[in-house]
């Protein structure tokens, strides 16, 4: 049985960079004054590209992936800001559920796509797959919520989005991805490393971490995509 095609979208040049040398043969085309780096990884086929940050921006991308790449799923990699005080510096958040943080709560509700609830569902079965990598990932894998808002988050902002939602991490991407992937049905999974924590929080640590952070979170999602083309295998 053939994998499925998997897009990966990340939000920064640094994020993507560490999948481009595994693409092979890699097709370049730009779309949308964005690039998309087309080929394998291993057995998998994949489409690749860094859609530049907040959530407009990985909407568009994702949709172009959907629509003109004909990707069959979705994993969104990269780095993320942990929320929870358990989650370090460079563990991987792998998010079983993602919501806007910054959106009145009926927006999504009331209105088109008519959610059940404000959070994106991760698809079940790219979830139990990122459950197997975790399981023979050599760093630390959390599963739980991600928000996701326009923003760094510090100080009282922290708090309140900590009360509302009690997310393990922060990104300014992932919900808008995932909220393409529902309205299009399409699964998808985010699995994002901590470059910041409310410890070592702000754009500084960001900027001295993404780099690291962006390499771990490529290690796991090449876990993940050799457990899904391990159950593939007929």
């Amino acid at each position: 049985m053939q994998p499925k095609k998997i897009g990966i979208l990340c939000a920064a040049d640094t994020e993507l960079a560490p999948f481009l040398p595994l693409i092979k043969p890699c097709a370049i085309a730009q779309k949308a004054m964005l690039t998309f780096y087309e080929g394998n990884i291993g057995e998998t086929p994949v489409v690749a590209a860094y859609s530049g940050v907040c959530r407009v921006n990985a909407a568009v991308a994702t949709q172009i992936m959907i629509d003109h790449f004909h990707v069959q799923a979705v994993v969104n990699a990269g780095t993320a800001g942990g929320m929870d005080p358990s989650v370090g510096l460079f563990d991987v958040v792998v998010a079983q559920k993602c919501a806007y943080h910054d959106l009145a709560e009926d927006i999504l509700t009331e209105f088109h796509p008519w959610m059940p609830s404000v959070f994106f569902e991760a698809d079940t079965a790219l979830l139990a797959a990122a459950r197997r990598a975790a399981q023979s990932f050599e760093g630390t894998v959390w599963f739980g919520t991600v928000v996701t808002g326009e923003a760094f988050i510090e100080g009282p902002v922290r708090e309140e989005i900590v009360r509302q939602f009690s997310p393990l991490a922060v990104d300014m991407e992932t919900a808008g991805a995932a909220h393409v992937c529902y309205v299009n049905r399409i699964p998808f999974l985010s699995a994002r490393a901590v470059t910041d924590t409310p410890e070592h929080e702000g754009s500084a640590a960001f900027e001295q971490n993404c780099e690291r952070a962006a390499g771990i979170s490529k290690d796991f999602v090449l876990q993940l995509l050799k457990e899904l083309d391990d159950s593939s295998q007929p």
